[in-house]
Formats: C-alpha cells, sequence, structure tokens
C-alpha cells in the first residue's frame, strides 16, 4: 500500500511537470553565447563558441536542426569550392566519410550514383558536396555531440515584447512559452532575422533601385531580352520564362473575366527601380524513383484545378521547343533521391505569394508555408497525372515520389522546412553590393568568402503590354571571382546593438544577397560570428569594437579563408 505522503509528494510532482510543460515554471538559463536559430549558420556558431571555450545554447523553433542542409537543399550551390574552409568543410569532409560507409549505401550501389548538379565532386576531393537530409542530419548530430552545446526545441521568441535591452546591449530574450535566456552575446541564426528585428536593428525586405547603391542588377528586371542574347547579358528575365503568347485571363482574349490565379495586378514597375517584394519560396523536394521507397504524388483535398491553368496553356502554346521540357531541376542525390529544385516558366516556385512572410506572424506564416506545400502538391500531382499534361512529361514525373524513409513520420515525405530564399536583411555601417561581388569595392575586414553568382528567382508575374503573362525578377549573373565578406557586415550599427551577430540575414543588397545566401558561407559567416562573439567576451568589448587582427588571426588559425591568394 502506499502511504498518503508517498502519494502527496508524487501529486506534487506531476503537478510540477505538468506547469514545468506548460511554461509557468519556464526556465532562466545564463550563457556565454545565446544562439536563435539551429540553421547550418546556427550549428557552426554553437560548434565554434564550444570550441573556444564557452557556454553556449541553441534555439531552435522548430523540432529539427539544420535549416535548409537538413530540409531539401543538398544540392546547394557553392561555386569555387575552395574558399569553403573551417567548420564548414569539416562538414563536407564528414558527408564525404559518411558515404564511404557501405552501410550508408541502401537504395543505390555506390558505384552507381553520379553527381549531376553544378557541385560535381572531383576525382580525390576530400570532401563531398552533394547528400540527403537524413545523412546531413546524422552528420550535424555527431558534430555537435562532440561538443559542450545545449540545444532547446520547438521555443518560438516573443517578437512583441521578448528582447530585453539596457540601452544598446541585450541582456535576455524570451520565448512565447515563457523560457528566458541571459546571455553575454547573441547570434540571429534564422533565415528571417527576427532576433534581429526584435531588437530594434535597421533592416529592410525588398529590392533597392539600382541608384541607390549604384548597381545594374537591382530592382526591377522586366526585360526578356532574345535567346540570342541572353548569353551575352547578365541581366536579363528570359530564363524561367513563359513561352510567347500565353493568355492570362480566366477566359481566353477575355480580360473582363478576371486573371487567372498568382498573376499580380497592374505593370511590374520601372526597370531598375526599387520595391518591397521578395523573391519565390519553394520546397526543395527529396524525391526517388526506387518503387520500395516512393510515395506516389496525391492529389490534394483542396486541389483547384483552375490554380494550373497557366501551367496547361503554357505547354499548349509551344511550338516545339516545350512539349517534352520538365518544369524542375532534378538533381540526384545519393540512394536514388533527388533535390528537386525549380525551373523554367511554370514549376515550383510560388511566385509572388511570400511578400507577406518576413514580416508575417508565426500563425500567418504557418498559413504561408502551407499555401506553399499543397500549391506544389498539387503541382506535382498534376504534372504526374493530369491529361492535359504531355503524355511524356506525365510518363517521367510519375515514375517519382517523395520518400518514405526522409522527414517526419506522418508527413508523406514533405519537410517542414520551406526554403526562405531571402527575408529580411540587415542594414549596418557597411553593406555589401554588386560593387563587392565584381570587385570593384574591396574591403578590409574579411570574415569569409562568397563564390557564387548573383542570383535572384522571380519575384511576380504579371501581364505585359501585348496581353500576355511574363515573370519578372530573375537575374543569373556568374563570371567573377570569388570575393571576401566585410566582417561590418554581420554586426548591426553600435549604436543599434553592440552584442549581437548576424550571419545569416547580413548587411547586403537584395542582389548581393543574392550570391551570399548559400547554406555553405552561412556556416562559414556563422563561425566567424561566433569566433567575434567569444573575442568580444574576452575583451571585454562591444562586437564593433574587437581587435580585428585578432580576430583575423583566430580566423585563419582555425581554417577560415578570407581571400584570394
Amino acid at each position: 500500500m502506499f502511504t498518503k505522503k508517498f502519494i502527496q509528494a508524487l501529486s506534487l510532482s506531476v503537478i510540477f511537470l505538468m506547469l514545468s510543460y506548460s511554461g509557468i515554471f519556464a526556465q532562466n538559463k545564463k550563457y556565454d553565447v545565446v544562439i536563435y536559430g539551429g540553421t547550418s549558420a546556427g550549428i557552426a556558431s554553437a560548434i565554434q563558441t564550444s570550441r573556444m571555450g564557452k557556454s553556449v545554447v541553441i534555439i531552435e523553433p522548430t523540432h529539427r536542426l539544420g535549416g535548409l542542409t537538413t530540409g531539401g537543399l543538398g544540392q546547394t550551390d557553392i561555386g569555387n569550392k575552395h574558399v569553403i574552409g573551417g567548420i564548414s568543410r569539416e562538414f563536407y569532409q564528414n558527408i564525404r566519410k559518411h558515404y564511404d560507409d557501405p552501410k550508408s549505401w541502401k537504395w543505390q550501389d555506390r558505384n552507381a550514383y553520379m553527381d549531376e548538379g553544378q557541385t560535381r565532386t572531383e576525382k580525390g576531393e576530400d570532401a563531398m558536396w552533394t547528400f540527403e537530409p537524413s545523412a546531413a542530419l546524422k552528420v550535424y548530430h555527431q558534430m555537435l555531440s562532440k561538443e559542450k552545446i545545449d540545444i532547446v526545441y520547438g521555443e518560438r521568441l516573443n517578437r512583441e515584447s521578448g528582447v530585453t535591452k539596457k540601452g544598446n546591449q541585450i541582456e535576455s530574450i524570451e520565448m512565447e512559452n515563457g523560457s528566458k535566456y541571459t546571455g553575454k552575446i547573441f547570434i540571429d541564426a534564422t533565415y528571417e532575422g527576427d532576433l534581429m528585428a526584435a531588437a530594434g536593428i535597421s533592416y529592410r525586405v525588398g529590392r533597392e533601385s539600382n541608384r541607390e547603391y549604384g548597381e545594374t542588377l537591382n530592382g526591377v528586371q522586366a526585360n526578356k531580352i532574345s535567346a540570342s542574347l541572353r548569353w551575352t547579358l547578365s541581366r536579363n528575365a528570359y530564363n524561367h520564362n513563359f513561352i510567347d503568347r500565353v493568355d492570362p485571363y480566366i477566359v481566353k482574349g477575355d480580360p473582363t473575366s478576371g486573371l487567372l490565379p498568382y498573376i499580380s495586378e497592374g505593370p511590374p514597375g520601372v526597370d531598375g527601380e526599387g520595391d518591397n517584394k521578395v523573391q519565390a519560396y519553394c520546397f526543395r523536394m527529396t524525391l526517388t524513383d526506387h518503387p520500395d521507397n516512393r510515395i506516389p504524388f496525391k492529389k490534394p483535398e483542396n486541389y483547384n484545378e483552375l490554380n494550373y491553368e497557366l501551367l496547361f496553356r503554357n505547354y499548349e502554346a509551344d511550338n516545339g521547343s516545350e512539349m517534352n521540357q520538365m518544369p524542375w531541376i532534378n538533381s540526384p542525390m545519393p540512394n536514388r533521391k533527388t533535390d528537386t529544385n525549380n525551373r523554367r516558366g511554370f514549376s515550383t516556385d510560388f511566385i509572388g505569394q511570400n511578400y507577406d512572410y518576413p514580416e508575417a506572424s508565426y500563425e500567418e506564416r504557418e498559413k504561408i508555408v502551407q499555401a506553399h506545400r499543397d500549391y506544389q502538391q498539387g503541382l506535382m500531382w498534376t504534372l504526374a497525372y493530369h491529361p492535359r499534361i504531355p503524355e511524356k512529361v506525365r510518363n517521367a514525373v510519375s515514375r517519382w515520389g517523395t520518400c518514405k524513409d526522409e522527414y517526419e513520420e506522418g508527413s508523406d515525405g514533405w519537410q517542414e522546412q520551406l526554403y526562405i530564399r531571402e527575408a529580411r536583411r540587415m542594414v549596418s555601417d557597411y553593406v555589401m553590393t554588386q560593387k563587392n561581388c565584381e570587385g570593384i569595392d574591396t574591403i578590409e575586414d574579411p570574415v569569409g568568402m562568397a563564390a557564387y553568382g548573383m542570383d535572384s528567382h522571380h519575384i511576380q508575374r504579371y501581364v505585359d503590354v501585348n496581353g500576355f503573362v511574363q515573370n519578372e525578377g530573375n537575374v543569373e549573373a556568374h563570371g567573377f571571382s570569388p570575393y571576401s565578406i566585410s566582417y561590418r557586415s554581420i554586426v548591426p550599427k553600435k549604436e543599434e546593438c553592440n552584442n549581437l551577430l548576424v550571419p545569416v540575414c547580413v548587411s547586403a543588397t537584395h542582389i548581393a544577397f543574392g550570391s551570399i545566401r548559400m547554406e555553405p558561407v552561412f556556416m562559414v559567416l556563422g563561425q566567424s560570428a561566433a569566433t567575434a562573439a567569444c573575442q568580444a567576451i574576452e575583451e571585454k568589448k562591444a562586437v564593433q569594437d574587437i581587435d580585428y587582427s585578432v580576430l583575423q588571426k583566430k580566423l585563419l588559425d582555425n581554417k577560415q579563408i578570407l581571400k584570394n591568394k
């Protein structure tokens, strides 16, 4: 028989656990470095902080670490891989070690795998640059397990009143459930820049005009150039656009019938002028054609055929070049899987449907994410099974499906992480621009390098002066050398905050951010941010006032690559 005291003690314990879970007894913990966002940058920041002997916590709002790297982006764009150093390169070296193990090859023979993408592994290279999301997650957990790092899942920042500042210094941040984290230095490693914004840091959303920073590739990009010129000019809206003369109206030729879904009202704007619109998001799908691991594409319950009328018309307006084209980039990953991305005029990018996302509430963001998932699930079912899709396309797409062994149980193989290509961008004392990318402007305080072209996906879909549908916003400007990223671009203005670093939503124009925004670079900047954070603690200085020569030596000692040799 249980005693009365035992039952009372047990009851109190149960009540305490319930109250703790509900947030009434929320934790209040102190750290040297508090990292909000368990993205690739956040992970690199935490590992570096631990290695430098400082206490650190990662607070991840979801229940999965790694952001896009573990969320489908296994074919990340890099450019020149030789400028990826430090913890970032360690990750890719560990990916190589993972796939060197024969047990990692369940659905495919190792010798049968060939990376056909932009990050093709060179013969004898020590790293591997393509991978399954589950492999990336496993490698991250292995790397983190060797360090002293606290990891908190499922806690979101109270964006209204959760940042406590004294003057220009953050003292603590509070989550929606009441948990509070006090730190000496804070790092915002989110794709959205939520901590940065809540701390009162200057930022912007959308495109600058070309005039503002003396650029040529920013702002509205509505000039669709001819096919004969597209290889010689970098500024264009040719790629990923519609066949000529695709009708935009619900009833063909009748403007009074209204526009088809996802077409903006009004003109696109003056070429080169700025706006507050955001380049398109999508899910980077992990697909497989292995029959034992494939989940066939399903027709969503809220499917609306009209949402895909532009896709049908784009095929039906074809003069022969489009009929057998797949509207995707289906890059092979190990184990007969893919990283599938947007391609051509109507594809996985949900153009124009994300403008509110950067500033939206959590609930509003969830609705936007679900709308993207509904759209993309409907798109894949349409491509695979709808009779108005060319037979060759249907036959090719229906071979594929999502994977049974990726992502969370009950997800039907669809990830939680949406590809947030761009949201907020900090405005600090130094703004990276097109001139930095092209080597016209150079900096004296490098903390890493970027090497990919200036890249923007489409931003809006509109009706041109001839009455036909067009996409606007695509820029693909390549052909320049790797360039250095300024330390000043990852720290705010001192008068706004002296103990925050921002390695993801860096201070850059829209078009420069289009080059910087690659996962390997975010890891590089995350490591550099953590190194600076630890140095600021040791020197008892604002992050803006640390001795750069000391920082530079530490970065080089940790195998970061800071400038062209």
